[in-house]
């Protein structure tokens, strides 16, 4: 299952949280205490990974055996500390939103402040790839214009919590810095141009012809409500997710020990100019999610590759996966569909290019 599609399962159950108005004293201290113990925990991580490496298994360091476990030993507990923890705190600030509310954010928004406000809230929103149809006629029957709902679109998926925290964890910040900054611009962009084309008509017509109702009332959530919104999070995102976090750090160590150093580089590096193209056609048919190809992206950096080809690789199998386009054909039409492909495609290219060009 996707990764993305799990945030949206938190909204269903926020009713159904705790009802009092703040954190008695016990739950502030134990909260206290954890965020202690998992700065303790994390600090310890690397001299754990090499201890069980060399002194448990026996095992040279420097060995491609050796080498390739201790890199699944740190990056794996790395990786789903800092998942749990960033988890939770977009979960706070996603109890905040709902369909109804984003819905009346970007509704009767001027055009290019609706892709600016729509890119962003894509980042804190709990929707994805796999609620694009009913996002999509909720947006178009509330008057959101195009354009607008593509950055929304675009952004949801690519630029989310998941992507960020794994590039920050194995990359550090400024990788998963410009991540997210490129990631805002490819949708504020795409959103932009596919508005100037004046496409509305190439929407199927059963999604015209609903008109949207008035939204429900919304109660407001307690503080406390939105720090068990934001537990129930970790538990339903990071609870289905780990597994894909294990298996694409396991691919990566596996590159990490026994690929040559240097190896990518002849055929994602930057003297090969056909690099950027090809990582974009070999990542859209493929079916994955930030959880699984950010570890694989770790290990081909380590061996070479550009990141400007890596990046457009990775933004190409979370933007543009072939199950999103099969997705949308219900509510677009192809000529629609094609240019939502061609543009964003484009803006991932222009990415891939200008990165390896200035880095």
């Amino acid at each position: 299952m996707d990764n993305h599609q799990l945030k949206s399962q938190c909204c269903a159950k926020a009713e159904a949280l705790p009802q009092n108005n703040g954190l008695s004293p016990l739950e502030w201290g134990l909260g206290l205490l954890g965020l202690g113990l998992w700065f303790v925990v994390y600090a310890q991580l690397p001299g754990f990974a090499a201890w069980l490496t060399a002194d448990v298994l026996a095992l040279d360091p420097a060995s491609r055996l050796g080498s390739s476990l201790e890199f699944f030993f740190y990056d794996t507990p790395k990786v789903l500390m800092l998942l749990v923890l960033v988890v939770f705190g977009v979960g706070v600030i996603r109890s905040f939103f709902t369909p109804e509310r984003t819905r009346r954010l970007l509704a009767g928004r001027r055009e290019f402040a609706g892709n600016v406000l729509a890119a962003c809230l894509g980042i804190v929103t709990p929707f994805c790839s796999c609620s694009a149809v009913p996002l999509f006629i909720g947006f178009v029957t509330a008057g959101v214009p195009l354009g607008v709902t593509f950055s929304f679109l675009i952004s949801a998926p690519m630029v989310n919590e998941i992507a960020v925290v794994l590039l920050y964890g194995l990359l550090g910040w400024k990788v998963a810095a410009l991540y997210m900054a490129t990631g805002l611009v490819v949708a504020m962009t795409a959103g932009w141009v596919i508005g100037r084309f004046k496409l509305e008509g190439h929407v199927e017509d059963w999604v015209r012809a609903i008109r949207a109702g008035e939204a429900a009332a919304e109660e407001e959530k307690s503080f406390r409500q939105r720090v068990f919104y934001g537990l129930e999070s970790v538990r339903d995102i990071v609870g289905k997710v780990w597994i894909y976090v294990v298996a694409g750090i396991a691919v990566g160590a596996g590159i990490h020990g026994y690929v040559p150093e240097g190896f990518m580089a002849g055929i994602m590096g930057k003297g090969a100019w056909w690099s950027v193209p090809a990582a974009v056609v070999i990542g859209i048919p493929m079916y994955s999610n930030a959880a699984g190809i950010v570890p694989v992206v770790h290990a081909l950096l380590e061996k070479g590759a550009a990141l400007g080809t890596v990046l457009a690789f990775m933004m190409a199998v979370i933007a543009l996966s072939l199950p999103e386009v099969v997705i949308l054909r219900k509510v677009l039409k192809p000529r629609l569909i094609a240019v939502f492909v061609g543009v964003v495609g484009a803006g991932i290219l222009l990415v891939g290019y200008l990165f390896n060009a200035i880095l």
